[in-house]
Parts: C-alpha cells; structure tokens; sequence
C-alpha cells in the first residue's frame, strides 16, 4: 500500500486512506473503524475546485505581496483590534499554530461554538468528562438509541457496527435509520427534555431503576425524580406529540438490555441545550447505563481530552456565535465561513464589511472569501503534515503529506513568515510533529490518543458522582409558525462541497412544490423555493445546514450554557409568493 494519511474534516469518522497510482483517493482496508470505506466528500474531494492563487481588493496578486500586505496591516493593528477566528474546516492539531503566533502578539480569540457547545456544557456538568462510544464499544450493545442523530449522513462508519441490534430512534424526521428502526418516536421538536423526564420517570415507577448503580455512583436520584413529577404527563405528551405506549415501547426494548443511547447535536441548537443534554444523561444513569460494557450514553467526544498541544494559546476571547467584526482593524479567518455559517447572516455580513481589514486563509471560494480584502490559498491534508484526533472514536491518527502541492500554504509556512516578521519564537515543523505523534498510543498498528478508556466511567465520575439537572424551565413555544430543523446535508459539510438549495415541507403542509415562498423570523426574511419531504413533520421545515441564506432567518443567540449558537430557537412564519 502507498503512504497513508487521515482525513481532517468535521466529522466522526476520521477516514484512513492512501492515494493510489491513479491519484484517487482509497479507503484503508486495515483500519479498525473506517475498513476501507471513504464517505462521498472524499470520493470527489480531489475533484472540488480551490482558490488557486492570492488574492487583493479583488485582483490578483503574488503570494509575496499578499504575505508583505498581511505583514504590513498587523503591524497597523493593535493587539485588541486584531482578531483570529479559526474555523473548523479542517481539524487537523497542526490547525492550531496559526493561534500561536496571534497569542504571541496577544491578539484576540473566540471561544465559543457554532455546533455543539451547548450539549457539551451539559455532559461535563453532569459527568465532570465527556467520554463517548466508540464504534467498537457499541458493536458490543444489544439496543441502540439515535436521539437525533443521522448516522447515514454524519457517522456512515458505525453502521457495519449496528448489525444484529435492536434501533430505537427518537427524531422528528424519518431519517434512513428510523425507516429501518424496530421503533421511531417522531417527536416534536424541543421536546427531548421533556420526554427524557418522562421517560426517567416511567423508568422509576415501573422499578427498572439500577439502584445499585445509583447507590454508588448518583446517590441524588430521588430529587432528580421528584423534578421528574413536576411534569404533566398528559398534557405534556399530547404537546410533545408522543404516546404512553411510545414510552412504554421504549422501555420495554431496553429492560434488562445493554444500551447505548447516541445523541445528535440537532436536540441541543437551543438556549437550554446543556439542559437536554442532563436530561438524557439522567436517564441514562436511571437506567445504570454507565460504566458497562455495550452501554453508555454517548455525544459529540472532546477530541482534545488527553493531548497536550504544544502551541501557544490565545487568552482574552469574544464569543464565536456573535462576534462584531466591526470592532476589530484587522480580521483573519483561517478555515471558516462566518458569513454563511454563523447566526443572523445580515448582521455579520454588516459587521464584516465595516472591519477595517479583513484576511481569508482557506481552501474554497465562499461568501467570505468572496467579501474578504485579501485572499491567501491553503494547502489541502493531502499537501503537508498533521496529526488526526477524532470526536467519534479514540483514534489518533498521523496525516502524512501524500502528494506536493503547488497551490497555497501550509498553516505551518504562514505561520513561519509571520512569526519571523514580528520576532516571535516558532520551533521548527519537525518539532511541532514529533510533539503530537509522541501522544499517540499504537496498539495493533493503529494509533489511539493517550488514557483510552477501555469502558467510559468503569472507575466512575470525575466529581465524584453523577450529578443531575436540578432545575428545569418547562415552557413550550406557543408562537404561531414551523418549527426549524437545520440538519447535516448528505452530500455537503455545512457550507463546503455541494450546498442544499430551497426549503423542504411535508407535501401536506400546504405548499407545493417549486413554489416561491417568503420565510420571515424576527431575525430577517428570505425567498426559497419548496421542495417536498415525506419525512418531515407536518409542523416542521427543513433548511439544510450550509444552504445559502439560511442563517438570515436564525437569531444571534447564545445557549445560557455551553457559549453555542442556538440556531433553532425560532419558529418560521411562511407567506406563498
């Protein structure tokens, strides 16, 4: 087999590949969790078309001007004016050298997310450390729960892992897991809190607690059940559109089985997302799902959890979902797309347009590429050296450059001009590397990152206990109009590769397809054109994530835990054009 590399897209699975004498891209047949199989992003990923040269104001330039043009307005720039924003376009760790030198010239940050940061905030108030199932942990279930997670689009790996199981999916679109589950709860969505609570209720009063469990390991269960009582039963379930027999179905399947429970970031993009999060996880415990081989209750994993980077980091931070780009001189955005992809698409493109100058370091021509001052191409994963950590499983992977490329820089070369230019210390590439590759754990011949849990939370909570929600706001949106849901695009990565185009409805929701219609939030309206979804709930839209002018109608909100976007905090009123 020629030289392997992994890929460094925002994604589970983390692919293992080579490129072969034809130059196409092969998936690794060896690797434990991909076994050869590369998702369609990578099967066309030599294919897309890049930024192929500098650009400045608009006209081309040579990569020397563009990098003297950097040079000069940093230099113009104080430490507060400046602001790095680092997408997550590639996730490569070698990503994080650019953020060495603006922490060195103390420039400003973002914290914050545009994914998952408020389910994450949940998991480690609960847990203290976000642990997850790998592929080869859930192999070893009898029953898997997807709540709200789409694993044919956003995990197509674990699916050889799922056979022979019992599937329960809890998601208010019949996704192509749900169609081939043993039970679909269509539930209604920002309802998942309220069905988790039911469910730890029904859970208690039909004695299928693990009270061993909880003796030793969440000894404050009984007042996370008396929160559980404070719920409506009827009422409740007639508002979240699920049934008693559902719950009791749900239950049924898991009595007495090893269950592992797989979250999606959809059930948390509101502003009580970390509340969502302690819910299901509450259940989980209930159920004593912790600490057991085939069980757990798994969510998007910290890939960072037990690496130690060897860069520098950026100290004072502002808010990634609602950053103002005006406030700031100069504006580098390096493998991001802020003006599509963040909340209230309008405001930031405002902001945006008053900084005082602003630098795009990426791969694709985008809308911020498009609005940017000065344009500087990067290499692809293929092209350099990196290291591969995964949110889906514990692999640590080496990213071998594979092919020389003739376009751009490598987030190393940039780094280097610039660290030079402002007398700041940089060790060397090789330095940086062997830093990172000295982490990884092989085992059998694949590589793993440092302490992996061979059962997440076999020895316990890293407080002590699992601690449960212990307060709750109850309160449903009785607004008039439907509800968003901003799910993955199977053939695109939010806004790179192929975009959705158009707004989807239930064929019985009223619109027809190819029709014009106006969606209006109290954030901004928008024209899309109706296509139809037999999937979808009746009360429901759908607007894949990446799709051009989605994130006009979506607020510039935060969770109140987790510092996340809460794209789906708002209900979309529709007028037919």
């Amino acid at each position: 087999m020629n030289q392997t590399t992994a890929c460094p897209l925002d994604c589970y699975d983390a692919c293992h590949m080579y490129v072969d004498e034809n130059g196409k891209l092969k998936g690794d047949k060896t690797h434990p969790v991909t076994s050869g199989y590369l998702c369609p992003h990578l099967k066309h990923f030599t294919q897309q078309e890049r930024i192929a040269v500098p650009r400045l104001n608009g006209e081309t330039v040579s990569m020397e001007k563009a990098l003297e043009t950097l040079v000069e307005k940093i230099r113009a720039s104080k430490p507060d004016q400046l602001l790095y924003y680092r997408g997550s376009g590639n996730i490569g760790l070698m990503q994080r050298v650019c953020e060495h030198f603006f922490a060195s010239i103390k420039a400003v940050g973002t914290s914050g997310s545009l994914c998952d940061g408020a389910g994450e905030a949940g998991v480690f108030l609960g847990r203290g450390k976000n642990e997850i199932l790998s592929p080869q942990m859930i192999q070893e279930s009898e029953v898997v729960v997807f709540w709200g997670r789409n694993p044919h689009t956003t995990h197509s790996h674990l699916l050889p892992f799922l056979e022979g199981k019992k599937i329960i999916v809890i998601d208010p679109l019949k996704t192509a897991i749900a169609q081939k589950a043993d039970l679909h709860i269509q539930i209604k969505p920002h309802c998942d809190l309220h069905l988790a609570l039911l469910l730890s209720r029904f859970a208690v009063i039909e004695g299928l607690q693990d009270s061993e469990f909880l003796e030793n390991h969440a000894s404050e269960y009984n007042d996370f059940y008396e929160l559980t009582q404070t719920v409506r039963i009827k009422a409740t379930l007639d508002t979240i559109d699920v049934t008693l027999g559902q719950i009791g179905a749900i239950l049924e399947l898991i009595q007495g089985k090893k269950t592992a429970i797989l979250i999606g970031v959809g059930v948390q993009k509101y502003q009580n997302g970390a509340d969502v999060l302690r819910a299901i996880d509450g259940f989980g415990a209930i159920m004593g799902l912790f600490g057991k081989p085939g069980c757990g209750v798994s969510y998007v994993g910290d890939s960072l959890s037990g690496i130690e980077l060897p860069f520098k980091s950026i100290t004072h931070r502002v808010s990634k979902p609602t950053v103002d780009f005006s406030k700031y001189n100069c504006v580098f955005i390096q493998g991001a797309n802020p003006l599509s992809q963040m909340p209230n698409t309008r405001g930031v493109q405002n902001s945006f347009s008053l900084a005082g100058f602003s630098v795009y370091f990426g791969l694709y021509e985008n809308e911020t590429s498009q609005a940017a001052d000065l344009v500087i191409p990067a290499k692809t994963f293929l092209e350099k050296d990196d290291v591969r950590s995964s949110y889906g499983d514990y692999t640590l992977q080496e990213m071998r450059k594979v092919v020389e490329g003739t376009i751009g820089l490598s987030e190393y070369e940039l780094t280097r001009v610039l660290c030079d230019a402002f007398g700041v210390d940089l060790e060397s590439e090789p330095f940086y590397l062997e830093t990172l590759q000295s982490q990884i754990d092989y085992q059998e011949g694949v590589g793993y990152r440092p302490h992996k849990p061979l059962i997440p939370y076999q020895d316990g909570f890293e407080k002590g206990e699992f601690e449960f929600l212990d307060e709750i706001d109850l309160s449903f949106d009785s607004s008039e109009g439907f509800y968003l849901i901003t799910s993955k695009y199977p053939k695109g990565l939010n806004s790179q590769f192929h975009r959705a185009e158009g707004v989807y409805f239930h064929p019985d929701a009223g619109f027809d397809e190819g029709m014009r219609v106006e969606l209006s939030s109290h954030t901004g309206t928008v024209e899309m054109i109706v296509k139809h979804d037999l999937r979808l709930r009746r009360d429901c839209l759908l607007i894949y994530s990446g799709t051009v002018d989605g994130n006009v109608l979506t607020p510039a909100l935060l969770s109140y835990e987790g510092e996340s976007a809460v794209y789906q905090e708002i209900k979309i009123k529709v007028t037919k054009k």
